[in-house]
């Protein structure tokens, strides 16, 4: 026998009022983690062509920027560093005046409760843009990778890469980050930069792993953010096939073997059933990275007027954090903040 006209869902939806005593999933400025893409210079702010609002600032400009991000309740940023030079090794990374190094120790000065998260990887910095080093930057066979279509498994050095990743690491930590954030998919990773910093004195140090990277397409904006497109061949024999889903659960199995205080999945939006897997099976903290083709997407159809910017944002986080996230990377932070508390 039907329940209905006994049971009326819409009974609950009358009201704002009971709509918001009933709902299952809220966001707040707490949830949000802020991306900054930090350059060497002064007063430097120049909007990224392909992700409106977003901006690569200088490291002065930093103090600002951040007191705005506290005064909205975001609790944590994140850097994405742009080097003066690039090298086969990324020096920079690790050097103690790194733009990073700068950036950390600014915004530390600044408001010191901030919590400081830095990206761990080479590709920004290394001169052909990959995640780890390759044979031809240390003495082996660069036709392996020049000629190369693809990438092939000899090109990358997966293990003589993870000491430069526990040199960095312990550098940022050096210069006061609270979190190191792992990016580049070297099998191993989060074990050496864990070994490294409790080594080096860190043990206070977080890792948050990303764990679940997938090779995406919608990375494409950030790679000219972070001017880090690789220079031959792809990303994918260390990044994960959109197509897996079990792999992604050994992914963080291991990570989290290894030592990792926090797992990410990246991307969000098209990744959602991913981000709902990894918070069943682990009693861990997940974020998830909503990236930067995600947020252009929308920006570009908003300045079509095909969708309502703020509505479809909001959905979208929205939706991350229903799928399990419990902390979310997004280039919405400071507007979605605003939104939320009301603050035009």
């Amino acid at each position: 026998m039907s329940q209905f006209p006994i049971y009326r869902p819409r009974r609950l939806r009358m009201s704002e009022n009971i709509r918001r005593m009933v709902r299952e999933t809220t966001l707040s400025a707490a949830d949000f983690i802020y991306p900054l893409f930090v350059v060497h210079g002064k007063g430097i702010k120049k909007e990224i062509a392909s992700m409106p609002g977003v901006y690569h600032l200088s490291v002065d400009l930093l103090p600002q920027e951040v007191e705005d991000v506290a005064g909205l309740g975001i609790p944590a940023v994140i850097l994405f560093g742009l080097p003066a030079a690039k090298d086969p090794v990324g020096a920079e990374n690790f050097a103690k005046d790194g733009v990073v190094q700068q950036a950390t120790r600014a915004i530390k000065a600044a408001v010191p409760e901030l919590t400081v998260i830095t990206d761990v990887c080479l590709c920004e910095y290394t001169d052909h843009g990959h995640c780890g080093l390759i044979k031809g930057a240390i003495g082996g066979n660069p036709e392996c990778c020049a000629s190369s279509v693809g990438l092939p498994d000899c090109c990358i050095l997966n293990d003589e890469t993870l000491p430069v990743l526990g040199q960095v690491a312990v550098s940022h930590a050096r210069a006061g980050a609270d979190v190191v954030a792992p990016s580049g998919m070297m099998d191993g990773m989060v074990g050496a930069i864990r070994e490294a910093l409790d080594d080096a004195g860190y043990a206070h140090v977080a890792i948050l792993s990303y764990a679940a990277k997938y090779a995406s397409a919608f990375y494409g904006p950030f790679r000219e953010a972070a001017e880090s497109p690789p220079q031959f061949g792809d990303r994918r024999t260390y990044q994960m096939d959109p197509a897996n889903a079990r792999e992604a659960l050994r992914e963080v199995a291991l990570d989290i073997q290894e030592g990792a205080d926090m797992v990410m999945v990246k991307p969000a939006l098209p990744y959602l059933d991913i981000i709902r897997q990894v918070r069943d099976a682990f009693d861990y903290p997940v974020a998830a990275y909503n990236v930067s083709g995600e947020y252009a997407m929308i920006k570009a159809a908003a300045r079509m007027g095909w969708l309502d910017e703020r509505n479809a944002a909001l959905e979208s986080l929205i939706a991350i954090k229903r799928a399990g996230a419990d902390a979310i990377l997004t280039y919405w932070a400071k507007d979605a903040a605003r939104w939320i508390g009301g603050v035009a």
